[in-house]
């Protein structure tokens, strides 16, 4: 196996670990935030806005931690600094 291929395969395997590990906790801590918010609601109907407001503002960034784990693997595949040092070794410059 060739360094190009030992990068690419590394690159394809660490952005799916990315995704799939960076996906899976954001679910599940929003799943546990929306059933904190529905009890605190059924409880305190009268500061539903409140909750509901804050409730959104922490599924945001909840979800921003999916999106970063996103961009890193994409970055892993199409943007990789490792092609271009590997490209440029074979190609002897």
């Amino acid at each position: 196996m060739d360094s190009l291929t030992l990068i690419a395969v590394s690159s394809i395997v660490i952005a799916g670990l990315t995704t799939g590990f960076g996906t899976m906790g954001p679910a599940l801590s929003e799943g546990r935030a929306v059933a904190t918010a529905l009890t605190a609601l059924a409880q305190q109907p009268d500061a539903s806005a409140t909750i509901t407001r804050t409730l959104f503002v922490g599924l945001a960034m909840i979800e921003s931690t999916a999106i970063y784990c996103f961009v890193v693997s994409m970055i892993l595949i199409f943007a990789n600094p490792f092609w271009n040092l590997a490209i440029a070794q074979v190609a002897g410059k």
